[in-house]
């Protein structure tokens, strides 16, 4: 397997999957709602010769197998953007309200372009190779949704691989971090609290059931649960995000919500913190005369790293990269006072995916502090570094192309 051709082979598409980009990053849409997104992709891909069949609410899949029988790798490349009003300095601005602010746009782009340089290498494949174009990672449903319609059966897949764009990374564009064994991305549960009272006119408290009240004792005691029920090595966070009620000054309304999120590495854990969280709501709800339910919208569990395709993968990305633009993590942390980088606080649904077959995750540099790419994921202003696209492109197929040669 030829790795220096691949690259330059993705490098000459550059033009054709900066287009895609562009177009699905105008065209930005959230969750299961991907009209114009789907129909984008299913046509690039009947135009490249492939049979996409849709797969669950609004996912796709397009398989492709070479001239041997082999084992099935799976590559993930989500479609969802974010409803987030776009800020960024670009000519090619959503104009929806929608923002792909987490860079899925360029995961689509990139697994576009490496069905294009598979068709160009499909004797080259030792098996099958499946590509997944998932919807609504970023509300935790998508890729649940595919594997309860079969995506990892049909034929089934032996091992999978993930790429997430990092923006703001002080790497060249396009340099890959392959994740260390283990845990790299934490579960996370989104919730709602809804504390109940009793409206009633703002000059006379004594008549209602001031569930403001409530609710604020709740969120200020809810931090008591990492302040001291947890361990130092614990590391977890909870975040109320989202606290609604009332329209008018002079009035306590009958009801508060809030929304707030739940990450944990370790699932033992996070279903303490649920437990607390509930204890507690209630708890003090009750203490205020309020009653306090808690509903769980959406979430993952902990995305898990398989140690031996790790290993494989950091050996294919240094052969198609070279040793200045791959990298593991534990190479970094090994010349890093600071051992941050080994895992990523921001949760990611293709976990889902690898508690059901080995899987691994590599992060892709696509934005340099230097260059001016400063502004995090989910920022209304945040770019991406369009010129790591066939450098993603590269890894999703050399990886799968060398993984299936080796088994």
């Amino acid at each position: 397997m030829d790795a220096t051709k691949i690259l330059q082979e993705a490098k000459e598409l550059q033009d054709t999957i900066v287009e895609h980009r562009r177009y699905l990053h105008t065209h930005a849409e959230t969750g299961f709602n991907l009209e114009q997104t789907l129909e984008y992709v299913r046509k690039e891909l009947q135009d490249m010769g492939y049979e996409p069949i849709p797969c669950g609410k609004a996912g796709l899949i397009a398989t492709i197998q070479g001239e041997e029988p082999g084992k099935v790798f799976l590559l993930r490349g989500d479609m969802d953007a974010l409803p987030i009003t776009e800020e960024a300095d670009v000519d090619f601005r959503s104009q929806n309200g929608c923002m792909h602010a987490c860079g899925h746009d360029m995961h689509t782009s990139m697994l576009l372009g490496a069905a294009k340089l598979l068709k160009e290498h499909q004797k080259d494949i030792k098996g099958t190779i499946k590509l997944m174009f998932e919807p609504a990672e970023e509300i935790f449903e998508g890729a649940k949704d595919m594997i309860a319609e079969g995506v990892l059966q049909n034929p089934s897949v032996d091992a999978a691989l993930m790429i997430h764009v990092m923006a703001g990374m002080p790497f060249a564009p396009g340099s890959a971090i392959v994740s260390a064994p283990g845990v790299s991305a934490p579960a996370a549960d989104i919730f709602t609290i809804t504390v109940k009272g009793k409206g009633c006119h703002g000059s006379m408290p004594n008549t209602g059931i001031d569930p403001l009240n409530a609710a604020a004792h709740i969120l200020i005691s809810l931090q008591e649960i990492h302040a001291r029920e947890l361990a130092m090595s614990d590391s977890a966070a909870l975040t109320i995000g989202s606290f609604n009620a009332g329209v008018a000054a002079n009035v306590i309304p009958d009801e508060v919500t809030m929304r707030g999120s739940i990450r944990s590495f370790d699932q033992e854990v996070h279903q303490e913190i649920k437990k607390r969280l509930e204890e507690i709501a209630v708890s003090v709800g009750k203490a205020f005369r309020t009653e306090v339910s808690i509903s769980y919208d959406s979430g993952c569990p902990t995305l898990v790293n398989d140690k031996v395709l790790c290993d494989a993968t950091a050996v294919y990305t240094k052969e198609l990269l070279g040793d200045t633009m791959a990298f593991t993590v534990e190479q970094l942390n090994a010349h890093s006072d600071s051992k941050s980088s080994s895992k990523s606080s921001g949760s990611e649904d293709f976990a889902y995916v690898s508690q059901e077959v080995p899987s691994v995750m590599i992060a892709l540099a696509a934005g340099h502090p230097e260059q001016g790419y400063i502004y995090p994921q989910h920022h209304p202003m945040v770019r991406f570094d369009e010129s790591a696209l066939p450098y993603g492109s590269a890894i999703y197929a050399y990886t799968a192309l060398r993984w299936l040669a080796d088994h």
